[in-house]
């Protein structure tokens, strides 16, 4: 086809137009947040409210969406994924201080009996459905062995950390639709910057206190006398009964009761714990032990059926887990913990909230659906108790 010269630099205009207005576009379209609907949080958040405050963190998803109906075990629907949390980022591969703590353990969590015992988290923290642990297990260390031959020995051996979720409300759980390959892509596509929230990766097919659950993060900056730290928290949740759930101290559960689907507390949630503060295992379980008080403030009493599993890493003292020699390292004292303390109970409130607000309604299996958090009547609900901030 034929195009006048003036017609082409015209026709160029426009596309050079359309693409820098992309980027407005783009953000426009953003989820809204908790603290968008005016709900009110303590702390100080960092500049993207996530755990990748943290510096070096990664976040990468693999969303699973497929078909509608009746369910059919192997062919759908299918409503699942999985998502990688890379403490320093998936080009390396120098391990971190970590420690692990189950407030309630109906649920799993992989490669936990070596870190209690070294204090080191040697790799990526993945999450999934609770039938898929396996094989994204068997995919970290196939994609750990191919960044990391083994040595000249031979030797080469990884025990990942895979924890889990049930997503059967929504989800052909027993279909194994989670693949090898969407454990790498998360992996792969982990990235710095905003986290995706909401129906997302491992939280995809995921229930929140009787609403639509998933993925949600936040984070503090805290300001100790040794330094500028930051906590930063991801959750996969989908635990908790509606009657329960308080936002911002407000009874937002016994405000809302339309279309409750569990009537109990069960289901589950695991919480990934970020710090650069310089903090060793010991008080890196602590740190972990905290997020259990941030559970309760949006209402969790940490039921029987829930498995309510968390996991605390640092970013500093980079090299410590070198396998020869004496290592110099640093350590908070534990007497400056507080903040890090109450940062973490912040983050890990916000963060559940976040990813209630940021899930939509969805259908799955049978026909079944779970409504999203209602944006309008939460901030009815805030407002009525004077706790809405704008």
């Amino acid at each position: 086809m034929y195009i006048h010269k003036s017609a082409r630099w015209r026709f160029i205009l426009v596309i050079i137009l359309l693409a820098s207005l992309y980027p407005v576009t783009v953000c426009a379209e953003s989820k809204a947040r908790a603290r968008d609907l005016g709900v009110p949080f303590d702390g100080t958040p960092g500049p993207n409210n996530a755990i990748t405050d943290v510096k070096g963190v990664e976040v990468g998803h693999t969303t699973l969406i497929s078909g509608e109906g009746k369910l059919v075990v192997g062919k759908g629907p299918v409503r699942t994924g999985v998502t990688a949390i890379l403490p320093r980022g998936k080009n390396s591969l120098d391990p971190v201080f970590g420690a692990w703590f189950t407030l309630n353990g109906n649920g799993e969590m992989t490669g936990t009996t070596w870190l209690e015992d070294s204090g080191i988290l040697d790799g990526p923290v993945m999450i999934t459905n609770t039938h898929s642990v396996g094989v994204v297990r068997d995919a970290v260390i196939a994609w750990r062995i191919k960044k990391a031959p083994p040595d000249s020995e031979g030797y080469a051996w990884s025990l990942p950390i895979v924890a889990e979720t049930a997503d059967s409300d929504l989800n052909d759980m027993n279909g194994f639709h989670v693949k090898p390959e969407d454990a790498w892509h998360a992996l792969d596509s982990a990235h710095s910057g905003p986290v995706e929230e909401g129906s997302v990766g491992g939280g995809t097919g995921m229930v929140c206190n009787e609403f639509k659950g998933g993925i949600g993060t936040s984070s503090r900056i805290v300001n100790e006398k040794a330094g500028d730290y930051t906590v930063g928290v991801l959750v996969q949740c989908n635990y908790g009964w509606r009657s329960q759930l308080r936002i911002a101290g407000v009874p937002v559960g016994r405000e809302i009761t339309e279309q409750t689907v569990r009537n109990d507390d069960i289901g589950s949630i695991i919480i990934v714990i970020a710090t650069d503060a310089p903090l060793i295992p010991t008080q890196l379980k602590r740190l972990a032990r905290r997020a259990s008080l941030g559970l309760g403030r949006d209402g969790s009493f940490s039921g029987d059926g829930s498995g309510d599993i968390f996991i605390a890493f640092s970013s500093a003292n980079p090299g410590v887990a070198g396998a020869k020699g004496v290592h110099d390292l640093k350590m908070l004292a534990n007497e400056q913990l507080n903040p890090l303390f109450l940062a973490t109970v912040q983050a890990t409130e916000e963060a559940v909230v976040n990813a209630m607000v940021a899930a939509e309604t969805m259908t799955g299996i049978n026909g079944k659906t779970v409504i999203a958090l209602p944006h309008d009547r939460l901030r009815e609900v805030l407002k009525k108790y004077n706790r809405l901030v704008k």
